[in-house]
C-alpha cells in the first residue's frame, strides 16, 4: 500500500471518546480464498451503506477493512450530521455546473441528512443524538454581515428558515464566547459516531452480509470478467469492487487513484464533563453543534454527558514533533474562545484525515476504463451524512439502477489529480497560510 502521510496518521487512535463509548466490535481477517457477488473495501459510513444497500437487495456481499470497521475518519471525526460535502459555494456551484445542478445538489445535501435519520430510526440505532440543526458563529463583525446577508439565498436553497442570532443574544441562547453573532440552519443534529457507526454494523450483518478486519487489500487486479483481491492471509474474488477507503485510501489501489484524493489532518480534544456551574460561568450551557466562520474552521458542541468536543483543521505532518505543536495550537485556540474553561481537564485527543477533492465537490460513480471498479469519496469533512447517503447511492448504481434520492451529474465525472504526485500535501502549506492571514 502507498499513502501520503507518515506511518503514525494510519494508526488506531491511543485517546478518541469515541472509542471508550462503543469500541469497534471484533471482525474476524480474511483467510483463505474467498468469493463473492461484491466486495466493498472500506468499512466506514459509506462501505457499510453501500454494502447494506446492496444485501437489501439480495446481493452477496463481503466487505473488508484494513483494521477494523470504524477505525479511519468513520470512527475519529466530529459527529456533525449536517448539509456539506462540497467546498464550493453556492454561487461557484451554479457558475461552474448550472442553476439546476446546483439545486440538485442541495437536495442531495437535504436528502443525505434525512439517509441517516432513516437508518437511527429503522434500526432503533441509538446514537445519542441532539442539537436542532447547525450553527455557524461570527468570527469577526463582516462575517456576521455577511452572514445576514447570505441568510435569503440559504432559505431558497434548502426551504427552511434561517434563524439569524444578534451578538446580543448568544448569551441567554447559551451560546457565549467571542463571538459577533450567528445563524442557525434548521436541518442536520449530532450524534456520537461511533455509536452510529456499530448500529450500521449490526444491520449489515443481520442481512447477510460478511464482514473481515485486519485484511488489508495489497492487491487489486482485473481477471477477465471478475476482480481478484489479495490480502495477507487470503484472496477475495469478486464481480464488483467497491472502494470505500475516502482520505485512508492507496496511491495504488489501483494506479488510477493516484493523485486524485488529498488527505487534510483534523484534530479533536474532548473535556471532562464540565458542570452546570462551569458552563454558566462560560456562557455555554447549549447542546447546539456548532463551527465559526473562520476557512480553519473550528467545530464543537457540548454532549449531552457535559462533556466539550472542540476540533480544527490545520496539520501538515503526523510526526511527533508536529504532533505536540498541533496539541499546543488545538488548546490554544481552544482558551481563546472559551477563557473561563482555562482549568478544565482535556480528557482525549486524536486526530484523523478527511479527504478533498481538486474540484471540490465529491466523486460517487463508476470508475474509467475499470469495468466492475466502483468508488465514493471526497466529502470535505462532513462524511457522516454525505458519506452514508453516497454509499447507498454508489449500491444503486452498481446494480444498474438510477440513484434512489437527488443526485447530480457532476457527481460521477472522474475526478482530477492533483499536482505534485505523492508530494501534493505541501499544497495545503500555502493555503493554510494565507487562510491564516484572512481569518484575522
Amino acid at each position: 500500500m502507498k499513502r501520503i502521510y507518515e506511518d503514525a496518521a494510519y494508526r488506531t487512535p491511543e485517546s478518541c471518546w469515541w472509542r471508550d463509548t462503543a469500541a469497534p466490535v471484533q471482525q474476524p481477517q480474511l483467510e483463505g480464498d474467498h468469493r463473492s457477488e461484491v466486495a466493498v473495501i472500506g468499512g466506514g459510513f459509506t462501505g457499510l451503506n453501500a454494502a447494506l444497500a446492496l444485501a437489501k437487495a439480495n446481493v452477496d456481499v463481503t466487505l473488508i477493512d484494513a483494521e477494523q470497521p470504524g477505525w479511519g475518519a468513520s470512527g475519529r471525526n466530529g459527529g456533525f450530521c449536517c448539509l456539506g460535502g462540497s467546498k464550493l459555494s453556492s454561487t461557484l456551484l451554479a457558475r461552474r455546473f448550472g442553476q439546476d445542478e446546483r439545486s440538485v445538489w442541495h437536495k442531495a445535501e437535504h436528502a443525505a441528512v434525512d439517509h441517516v435519520n432513516a437508518l437511527l430510526m429503522d434500526h432503533a440505532i441509538d446514537a445519542d443524538r441532539h442539537s436542532a440543526g447547525e450553527t455557524q458563529l461570527a468570527h469577526t463583525a463582516k462575517a456576521m454581515r455577511d452572514m445576514r446577508a447570505s441568510a435569503a439565498e440559504t432559505a431558497a436553497s434548502y426551504g427552511v428558515t434561517p434563524d439569524i442570532i444578534p451578538k446580543e443574544e448568544l448569551r441567554q441562547r447559551g451560546l457565549s464566547g467571542r463571538f459577533f453573532g450567528g445563524i442557525t440552519v434548521p436541518i442536520g443534529f449530532a450524534l456520537n459516531p461511533a455509536k452510529y457507526h456499530a448500529g450500521l454494523v449490526r444491520a449489515v450483518q443481520s442481512i447477510g452480509a460478511r464482514l473481515f478486519g485486519q485484511s488489508p487489500a495489497l492487491s487489486l487486479h482485473h481477471l477477465g470478467d471478475h476482480w481478484r483481491i489479495t490480502t495477507p492471509k487470503g484472496t477475495l474474488t469478486t464481480k464488483k469492487v467497491v472502494l470505500a477507503t475516502n482520505g485512508y485510501s492507496s496511491e495504488d489501489l489501483p494506479d488510477w487513484l493516484r493523485a486524485r484524493y488529498l488527505p487534510v489532518q483534523s484534530t479533536i480534544i474532548v473535556t471532562r464533563p464540565i458542570t452546570p456551574d462551569e458552563q454558566a460561568r462560560q456562557g455555554w450551557t447549549s447542546l447546539q453543534m456548532c463551527y465559526d466562520s473562520r476557512i480553519l474552521l473550528h467545530y464543537f458542541r457540548l454532549m449531552p454527558d457535559g462533556r466539550f468536543l472542540f476540533g480544527m483543521r490545520g496539520g501538515l505532518r503526523a510526526t511527533s514533533g508536529a504532533e505536540v505543536t498541533l496539541s499546543r495550537k488545538i488548546r490554544k485556540d481552544f482558551l481563546t474562545l472559551f477563557p473561563e474553561w482555562r482549568d478544565i481537564e482535556i480528557t482525549h485527543e486524536w486526530s484523523g484525515l478527511a479527504c478533498l477533492m481538486r474540484r471540490l465537490t465529491p466523486f460517487a460513480g463508476p470508475v474509467p476504463d475499470h469495468p466492475g471498479l466502483y468508488a465514493a469519496m471526497g466529502y470535505h469533512g462532513n462524511g457522516v451524512a454525505m458519506g452514508s447517503y453516497l454509499g447507498a447511492r454508489l449500491a444503486d448504481i452498481v446494480l444498474g439502477r438510477q440513484p434512489d434520492g437527488p443526485f447530480p451529474d457532476f457527481l460521477i465525472t472522474p475526478p482530477n489529480r492533483f499536482p505534485l504526485g505523492s508530494s501534493r500535501r505541501m499544497l495545503l502549506a500555502p493555503a493554510y497560510a494565507a487562510a491564516t492571514v484572512f481569518d484575522r
